[in-house]
């Protein structure tokens, strides 16, 4: 594991049991393709937030192709505060993951914070949309339901949080 665009972080966390901000519902919410990491990274991560205390945010539910983001969502991505956002090879194969994504990038326009951690996934794929990227963006594109005006605001939303600081996870 690797720090990529390191910024200084305290390395202090909030007593268990407390709350990180009072004025939202969740400290964090974590934006991930479940077929991805799910099971081997995400639920790890979701459980040592809890643990510290923080407000934690996990979407349960496994939405299908095709299928529209739950406004319950959209919502919960309001009602939060920080966001991590857990690029991942098959990540932009998801019209929801990349829906939330542009969400999420609407929040951190407002204040909030973005802090993505490129998982076994290439920085510079995500920023670029190359590689795995490039491959899912070619078939949204090919697809006709589908407006360029959506498949922009996709690539946007990438291109930006690519940028923040973030993790580069990445095992040989």
């Amino acid at each position: 594991m690797s720090l990529r665009n390191a910024q200084t972080a305290s390395s202090s966390s909030p007593p268990p049991n407390t709350t990180f901000s009072p004025e939202y519902k969740f400290d964090i919410f974590l934006s991930f393709r479940g077929a991805d990491t799910r099971t081997n990274f995400t639920d790890h991560l979701y459980k040592a937030l809890v643990r510290k205390g923080f407000r934690t945010f996990i979407d349960a539910a496994k939405l299908e192709k095709g299928e529209i983001i739950d406004q319950n969502l959209l919502q919960a991505i309001e009602e939060s505060r920080f966001f991590i956002i857990i690029f991942s090879e098959n990540y932009a194969n998801s019209e929801s993951c990349l829906n939330e994504l542009v969400k999420i990038m609407e929040c951190t326009a407002r204040g909030g914070k973005a802090f993505p951690i490129f998982y076994h996934v290439d920085p510079s794929e995500v920023e670029k949309q190359s590689g795995k990227y490039g491959e899912a963006f070619a078939d949204h594109e090919n697809e006709a339901n589908l407006e360029r005006e959506q498949i922009q605001k996709w690539r946007t939303a990438l291109t930006e949080a690519s940028k923040l600081a973030g993790y580069h996870i990445h095992y040989q």
